[in-house]
């Protein structure tokens, strides 16, 4: 396929275990002339463990993944076939993982220019400006069928939401890059003046309810006044609310064992349940609120 003439290609990926280097599924929708011209995904051996609760989710398993082609293999397709193109993905989580699986290798990142679809879900719809903007509700309120937590699914969704919000404020890519970086206008917001703010609006993680458990490299008063700064709601223990859960760097790796700390093992049961809870490691955390400029 001639890609020359591609306006965007939304990306999505999916995880082994709580650090974001492990992907384990890469997922591509291309885009060109408003319309999906081409959707894959590959499975991607993490050389890593895989932890029961990503299994729960995603549904991929070691067993799938034996044999299948290492990170470095497709980064190096990346790097030399799509250098240059605009990714989409849905949040920050996408992009870290990208830059946490180069590091891992000790490669160079990928030079891509990145659009957060989220972000411009929030600018787009002023209904979801402080919440409800997650992929799976906003593919929802738009009719787009898909199924979550698949990375070739996962991309095609995010691009048709991309999609969606081009058509509904006639602001093509290049505008786009240029309207994420005003603030946004909560004023028009539904109940805006009663709600209280506890988070940065303007923040990658703006909506999300973090908690963090284990030794961490700072002091919980800097890492809560950090995620605060990103736009979180930060709390003390997790709860039906929680949706991301920070773990020490060297905690994230007791989850292989039997040493998990009650936070994590009260995570798993809502994850169990189907709650929407990210689990990462703090690395991976201070990568991501790094992202807000």
């Amino acid at each position: 396929m001639d890609r020359r003439n591609i306006d965007f290609i939304a990306i999505d990926v999916e995880t082994a275990n709580p650090d974001y280097s492990s992907i384990c599924q890469i997922g591509f929708a291309f885009f060109e002339d408003g319309k999906l011209i081409e959707n894959f995904a590959y499975l991607i051996d993490p050389e890593d463990w895989f932890a029961d609760t990503n299994i729960l989710i995603h549904g991929i398993s070691p067993e799938d993944v034996e044999g299948e082609m290492k990170y470095p293999t497709v980064h190096e397709i990346m790097s030399n076939d799509l250098s240059g193109y605009v990714f989409a993905c849905h949040t920050a989580f996408d992009r870290v993982a990208f830059k946490q699986a180069a590091g891992k290798y000790n490669l160079e990142p990928l030079d891509n220019t990145w659009l957060d679809t989220a972000r411009v879900v929030r600018r787009a719809w002023p209904e979801f400006a402080q919440s409800g903007y997650g992929l799976t509700n906003i593919a929802r309120y738009l009719g787009i069928k898909y199924s979550a937590h698949d990375a070739g699914e996962d991309a095609r969704a995010a691009g048709l939401v991309l999609l969606a919000a081009i058509e509904k404020t006639d602001l093509d890519i290049n505008d786009w890059f240029a309207r994420i970086k005003k603030p946004l206008d909560l004023s028009t917001t539904p109940f805006a003046s009663s709600i209280k703010l506890s988070g940065n609006p303007e923040g990658p993680l703006y909506g999300e309810t973090i908690v963090f458990t284990g030794t961490l490299s700072m002091s919980r008063r800097e890492a809560a006044d950090l995620a605060a700064a990103a736009g979180c709601n930060v709390i003390p223990n997790v709860n039906k609310n929680t949706t991301i859960l920070v773990l020490g760097d060297h905690d994230k790796w007791k989850l292989a064992g039997h040493n998990r700390s009650s936070k994590q093992r009260k995570a798993e049961r809502w994850i169990e349940k189907g709650k929407p809870i990210r689990i990462i490691g703090e690395t991976d955390f201070k990568h991501i609120t790094e992202l807000n400029e």
